[in-house]
């Protein structure tokens, strides 16, 4: 095979990667089986090492995606795919109505690396903040007895696509077509202090935020509005949740994201690179709140199988002890850096924001076609809304890949 650059140079040339390529097994013109909820591009990848894609005629890719943030340590991590082998020879599933060593050990970890005191086990990120959801409104209705139930939320927020999770998000589009939805969600603008306290009622039972609005094109929220939320939830007897199934792990140079603020939620959620690529989703909480959650008021069948957890304990003892985190931050630095240089003066790019390894490049128009010619040329890269490139590489990549990357997207860009 031809390496990275060769491929890249005979895409521009002869239209040797093309996506539209009509052999390549994600362009099969036979009628799909599956339902078409995704606007998928015309890739058929079939194997990953490190932070690159191989798709299966051959062609390879370096990966600016990471499954959406998913594969932190990057493709088929040794440390965590030995832990999952090794898990599969053992056990892998006997159900919560027993105790799972490795749901124990995995608990441990998060809760002795963070704030929090307790964890409950899901699949996804939407469960994850299902489950927060629940446990707020369960803590002041069961616990407190005062009959809160609503949530405040952010526009232009993402939080899942459950029913209660697409409610909470602050993006019409992916209401559309399931009313009627679930009662207790309000949104304000995110920044707005005083729409933000207008938005407050004796219902009113949590805030959830992000630290950066991913989905909503890379914004990162403002440390002083951060600080105004978490005095306002301390001060009126609502929880804050933090949203963390897109930030989390790592991902924007400390563990979890809200590190960076000095705060300490309530409530946090994960998913995403947690299991660095095997399913599975957390919802952390402090202890007052754990009485909410007593037996039988919350469950999931598969929610922390031994599987999973293995992968979650894996996962954490590699980032943590590897201390992945403070690369993710260096390279964060360096690849803004490199942006900034080589996007100078363009008239397309009206601003490069993130933090850590979550990178927008906002532009003045469209970028779907960037993406697709960026595919052509070997890289992955993937929208925040329609005029953001976001970028998510692994945490463990390198400053020479980082080079390779900016360079191809300033040639598209340009």
């Amino acid at each position: 095979m031809n390496d990275l650059n060769k491929q890249a140079s005979a895409s521009v040339l002869d239209g040797a990667i093309s996506v539209s390529a009509g052999k390549s097994g994600g362009t099969d013109s036979a009628k799909s089986s599956l339902f078409p909820t995704y606007a998928r591009y015309p890739l058929a990848l079939v194997k990953g090492e490190g932070s690159y894609l191989w798709d299966d005629q051959g062609n390879k890719y370096l990966d600016f995606m990471s499954g959406i943030a998913v594969t932190n340590l990057g493709h088929s991590p040794k440390r965590i795919k030995e832990a999952l082998v090794k898990q599969l020879d053992e056990l892998w599933h006997v159900s919560n109505l027993f105790h799972i060593p490795n749901q124990e050990a995995a608990a441990k970890l998060l809760t002795d690396n963070s704030h929090a005191d307790q964890v409950f086990f899901c699949n996804s990120g939407a469960e994850a903040n299902e489950a927060a959801i629940k446990l707020a409104r369960r803590y002041h209705q069961k616990v407190l007895g005062n009959g809160r139930y609503e949530v405040i939320t952010f526009e232009k927020s993402f939080h899942g696509r459950t029913l209660a999770t697409l409610t909470a998000t602050g993006q019409e589009k992916v209401k559309e077509g399931f009313g009627p939805l679930p009662e207790g969600f309000r949104y304000v603008p995110l920044h707005d202090k005083a729409a933000l306290e207008a938005a407050i009622t004796d219902k009113t039972a949590a805030i959830m935020i992000e630290m950066i609005q991913a989905e909503g094109g890379v914004i990162p929220v403002d440390p002083a509005f951060v600080h105004f939320v978490n005095k306002l939830c301390k001060d009126r007897g609502i929880l804050l949740i933090v949203d963390e199934i897109q930030t989390g792990m790592g991902r924007t140079g400390k563990l979890f994201s809200f590190e960076h603020y000095g705060i300490e939620p309530d409530i946090f959620t994960l998913a995403k690179a947690l299991g660095s690529g095997f399913p599975v989703g957390a919802m952390l909480a402090k202890d007052f709140l754990t009485e909410a959650f007593s037996a039988g008021s919350h469950g999931s069948t598969f929610g922390g199988t031994p599987i999973a957890t293995a992968a979650v304990k894996a996962t954490i003892e590699t980032i943590v002890g590897d201390r992945v985190a403070d690369r993710a931050a260096e390279m964060g630095e360096y690849l803004m850096k490199q942006l900034r240089e080589k996007l100078a003066g363009n008239p397309v790019v009206t601003g490069i924001r993130g933090k850590g390894l979550i990178v927008g490049i906002a532009c003045t128009k469209p970028v779907a076609d960037i993406i697709k010619e960026g595919q052509k040329r070997g890289l992955l890269v993937v929208s925040a809304g329609p005029e953001v490139i976001r970028l998510l590489p692994s945490l463990l990549i390198t400053p020479a890949e980082i080079d390779q990357a900016v360079s191809i997207l300033a040639s598209i860009i340009a």
